[in-house]
C-alpha cells in the first residue's frame, strides 16, 4: 500500500499546534529546507512580528565526512539574537533525531537560548537519539529503506513524496 499525506491538511494542524505552543517572545527557526518552508509561512500565516530564522545542520552532522560541503545547503540566517531567545524549531519530518541535534549544535554556536522547542508536519518514529516534538501534526511508520520527502511548487504549495533511500 502506498503511503498518502495531505500535506497541505497536515499544515493547517501544525499551524493550530504553532498557535499553541507560541509565547509572546517566541522566534521561528525553521530546519532547512522542507522546515524552513514551514517557518516561512508560518511565520506570515500566523502574523508573526519580525522575521523567522532559518538554520543548517550541515557542519554539525554527524556524517558530514561522508556527505562534506557537497551536500551542503541553504546557509544559516538568524536575524535576532539567539541569547535568551525562546527558539520554537520547525522542521518537516523527525525521524532519526540526527538532524536536530546538529542543528541544536548549531544554535548554540550563535548564542544560548532560553528555551528550543521542537514543532514537525510529521514524526515517523526510528529514533537513534533521544529527541522528540512537542508537537506532531501526523505519525507515521516507513520502512527504513523509505525517505519521506516534502516538496514545494512555484505556488507555495506542499506535498510529499515518498522516495527510495539511498
Amino acid at each position: 500500500m502506498l503511503l498518502q499525506l495531505d500535506a497541505e491538511a497536515l499544515y493547517a494542524e501544525l499551524r493550530t499546534g504553532v498557535r499553541a505552543l507560541l509565547r509572546p517572545d517566541s522566534v521561528l527557526v525553521g530546519i532547512w529546507s522542507g522546515g524552513a518552508w514551514l517557518a516561512e509561512r508560518l511565520q506570515r500565516d500566523l502574523g508573526l512580528p519580525g522575521a523567522h530564522g532559518v538554520i543548517s545542520s550541515t557542519l554539525h552532522r554527524d556524517d558530514f565526512s561522508e556527505r562534506g560541503l557537497a551536500a551542503a545547503s541553504g546557509a544559516t540566517q538568524l536575524p535576532f539574537a539567539i541569547d535568551g531567545s525562546h527558539i520554537l524549531l520547525v522542521d518537516d519530518v523527525l525521524y532519526t533525531g540526527r538532524t536536530v541535534r546538529a542543528v541544536v549544535n548549531e544554535l548554540f554556536d550563535f548564542g544560548r537560548p532560553a528555551s528550543v522547542t521542537l514543532a514537525v508536519l510529521v514524526d515517523r518514529g526510528g529514533r537513534e537519539l533521544p529527541m522528540a516534538a512537542a508537537y506532531s501534526a501526523a505519525r507515521v511508520t516507513l520502512p527504513a529503506t523509505q525517505k519521506l520527502a516534502l516538496t514545494r511548487d512555484d505556488d507555495g504549495r506542499i506535498s510529499f513524496a515518498v522516495k527510495e533511500s539511498d
